[in-house]
Parts: C-alpha cells; structure tokens; sequence
C-alpha cells in the first residue's frame, strides 16, 4: 500500500479511505442492522448525534456498496 493515495480516478482510493477498517461492520452488529442498513440510519438522523467520524463512514460505506452493486 505503498501508493495507496492516488489522484482522483486512481485504482487504489478505497484502501487510502479506509482508515478503520471493520469499525463500522462492528457498530452496525451491535445495533443489531446489516451494514447498508445501518448507514442509511445514519444519514437520516442527526448526524451530529452519532458523530462525524460515524457519519463519514456510514457514507463511505453507502458508496462502497453502490461499487459493489454496480459489480454484479
């Protein structure tokens, strides 16, 4: 992961943003949701109530499931 922070449109942009990886798998689990359905719970309330580091990652992994379904 030498080059992992590439430009815009680089190959390897997930693995510089992920910076915790399995951190909010786990949260969701405690909640009791799946992970999609946990970050969707999170955008819609107050993000300032589950905090910033929380809300950045509910959206990151709103986007990295977009990727995957857009995989299949």
């Amino acid at each position: 992961m030498a080059r992992a922070k590439r430009a815009r449109g680089g190959r390897k942009w997930i693995a510089g943003a992920i910076k915790r990886p399995g951190a909010f798998t786990a949260k969701a689990k405690r909640s009791g949701r799946t992970v999609q359905a946990h970050a969707t719970h999170i955008i819609a309330t107050d993000h300032k109530r589950h905090g910033t580091r929380t809300f950045r990652q509910a959206v990151l992994a709103r986007t990295l499931g977009k990727i995957s379904r857009g995989r299949k």
